[in-house]
């Protein structure tokens, strides 16, 4: 019998991700593992897909991305003084995650060494193995933002530092002046950043997200990647985009075209009609996320054992636990007690010791499962 051995780079992937397989929660359990929205699709974007459909827009669409689509994310993109964008500097992508990778797969070759400030999405790091590249984890400082100086000894030689913001695990908005210091740190040097903003607009109050686009010092050496599915509650719809140097746009397109072909073109002109809702739409979502981002922080505050840095954006709380076990045996026992959370370790070395909470849960299920979290991790007073 002839032996079936899967390839070196997909035994390197599974010795090496951290991902787990999702599976929905079980009868009685209460789910703060997913980072996806629980609001369903805003009715014009759905009725958009269902008239497209019925308009007989059954075919392959440009490889790209639909052109009126890409027209209209280029207008939306921050000013870049000298280079007016057009829809040739976009590429429409399955997803996020079809952006990434076609990102990370376009500029990472065996041997290429690429930063990852951790605790971070755990996709990153995959991608970069799967491209035969090598991740330089760098820790965050204790407040979760960047820890410069760790940055500044790891950047030299990098091909390409990659973070989300706001981020994912940890809630965190990553102010202008890190932005502009990691510009700094990057002058005279090659190195390409791939900045994932697919939160940018679950940011909370006093807090405000940037775009590297927007960075006088990072614009023309960031690849710029999006979606539709946290914003507009479209996660299912699978539609995202990148842009940055045109050369890095061409390869990316080159990668997803080869790797995917075209996205969905009814997935199409349902994010077109994403683009036109009114803020409004946006914002009660946003409001919702708010409420719970207070919750959260309420009944965590003040539990002894247990530490949580106040989300500054997304939908999550990375939860520091003094229990003296596992984050993988914590997530295991907390399934035990029917709340289902995410292993810190999953997003990096130094996320070890915390559980990631994503509050894109209703109220109710969030106060169950925090209770449920809190009776198990929480330290009992003297």
């Amino acid at each position: 019998m002839t032996a079936v051995l899967p390839a070196r780079r997909v035994e390197e992937l599974r010795r090496f991700s951290r991902r787990p397989a999702l599976t929905p929660a079980p009868p009685g359990a209460v789910s703060l593992a997913m980072g996806e929205p629980d609001f369903p699709t805003p009715r014009p974007v759905v009725e958009a897909a269902v008239a497209a459909l019925r308009a007989g827009d059954h075919h392959y669409a440009d490889q790209q991305g639909l052109p009126e689509l890409r027209a209209a994310l280029a207008q939306r993109l921050p000013v870049h003084p000298g280079r007016p964008w057009s829809a040739d500097d976009l590429l429409v992508t399955h997803g996020a995650t079809g952006a990434l990778a076609a990102a990370v797969l376009a500029l990472v070759g065996p041997g290429d060494r690429v930063v990852i400030p951790e605790p971070a999405y755990s996709l990153y790091a995959d991608l970069v193995v799967l491209a035969g590249g090598t991740v330089d984890f760098v820790p965050l400082g204790q407040d979760l933002h960047w820890d410069l100086d760790a940055l500044a000894a790891a950047l030299p030689g990098a091909a390409v530092v990659i973070f989300s913001n706001p981020s994912n695990p940890t809630g965190i908005v990553h102010r202008e002046q890190e932005l502009k210091a990691l510009g700094d740190l990057l002058d005279g040097s090659d190195t390409l950043v791939v900045s994932d903003e697919a939160y940018h607009r679950l940011v909370y109050p006093g807090h405000e997200a940037i775009s590297a686009l927007a960075v006088e010092s990072l614009r023309d050496r960031t690849v710029y990647v999006q979606t539709f599915s946290k914003t507009y509650a479209m996660t299912g719809w699978r539609v995202g985009y990148l842009t940055g140097p045109r050369a890095v746009v061409d390869a990316a397109a080159q990668v997803h075209r080869t790797l995917k072909g075209s996205v969905n073109t009814a997935v199409q002109r349902a994010a077109l009609a994403a683009l036109a809702l009114p803020d409004d739409v946006v914002s009660t979502m946003v409001d919702a996320y708010r409420r719970r981002r207070e919750l959260v922080t309420a009944q965590l505050s003040g539990v002894p054992g247990l530490h949580l840095v106040p989300p500054e954006g997304a939908f999550y709380g990375f939860l520091r636990y003094e229990a003296r076990r596992s984050s993988h045996q914590v997530v295991r026992e907390l399934a035990e007690r029917k709340v289902l959370v995410r292993a810190g370790a999953e997003y990096g070395p130094s996320g070890e010791g915390h559980i990631r909470i994503s509050f894109a849960a209703s109220e109710d299920d969030l106060r169950t499962g925090l209770d449920r979290i809190v009776g198990h991790l929480g330290v009992p007073g003297p």
